[in-house]
């Protein structure tokens, strides 16, 4: 995916970079697997903001994404690769041999025309979902299941994959993209190769309007504000003074572990990405 850049005829020109979408094939949604998608502003189910920052944006329909890849030995054809506003990563439309479309992640390389498959005696080939049992040692995967049938929840953003290192016992060892590595059942479904759209992270916005067509609102600096408003705020003239960066709820915001140490999913993690693997 090349990355496309402007003429600086404007100051936000001058850093502006957009994907060219190059390989995207077809730009209408599928009808039978697209819904209308409500807006929530961040704002729970009585109204009080939990998220901030959220709000606005550009009208979207949700694509419905097959995360479960449950059609077992039913071959399928990529008909189109396509965009999807809800995701940073493309997705492929899949037509079934029975009859049935589906959408999945695209992995990077999966062109129109393509064949996949899931299941036990599905190949190891670019877009085939398998049990992680059946998958040689050192191949790279995404869309990882964490519970075998409940559908991909690790490695599903553009530009990921992750590395089957080994097999022990009911377990795999998997290296995630954070440098992790932990445990994973080895019931549980993975699709070979690399998620497309790969240059995603290299995108720059440019200017403050396409942070609010994507749904971001601004966000002030707790030193800007007054200081019953923050507790970074207040002061004459523009002052740091010894406080570490906290919340507007005054909870530290760097170096404050928040993670609770009897996670019942703690266990499975071998390797944490927060700790140095320098030899």
């Amino acid at each position: 995916m090349p990355i496309k850049s402007y003429r600086p005829y404007t100051p936000s020109r001058r850093t502006m970079q957009i994907a060219d979408f190059s390989e995207i094939t077809k730009l209408d949604p599928e009808k039978s697997l697209a819904t209308g998608l409500r807006k929530h502003g961040g704002r729970n189910n009585t109204g009080q903001v939990m998220v901030r920052h959220h709000g606005g944006g550009h009208r979207r329909r949700y694509r419905d994404i097959d995360f479960k890849r449950e059609k077992y030995g039913v071959p399928a054809r990529v008909a189109a690769i396509e965009y999807d506003p809800n995701r940073n990563a493309r997705i492929a439309l899949l037509f079934y041999a029975d009859g049935d479309k589906r959408y999945i992640p695209a992995p990077l390389g999966l062109g129109v025309g393509a064949n996949v498959m899931s299941g036990p005696q599905a190949e190891i080939r670019l877009g085939n979902a398998l049990p992680i049992t059946n998958i040689p040692d050192g191949t790279f995967i995404h869309a990882i299941e964490m519970i075998p049938g409940k559908g991909a929840q690790f490695v599903r953003a553009a530009g990921t994959q992750a590395q089957l290192m080994a097999k022990e016992g009911d377990y795999a060892l998997i290296k995630m993209p954070s440098g992790e590595i932990r445990k994973v059942l080895k019931a549980c479904l993975a699709t070979i190769g690399q998620v497309g759209n790969i240059e995603h992270n290299t995108i720059t916005l440019g200017k403050a309007g396409r942070q609010r067509h994507i749904g971001v609102k601004p966000t002030v600096r707790g030193g800007a504000m007054n200081a019953c408003d923050h507790p970074l705020g207040g002061g004459r003239g523009r002052s740091k003074g010894n406080n570490v960066p906290r919340s507007p709820w005054n909870q530290p915001s760097r170096g404050y572990k928040t993670r609770t140490k009897s996670k019942i999913w703690g266990w499975m993690i071998v390797s944490d990405r927060r700790k140095s693997t320098n030899a």
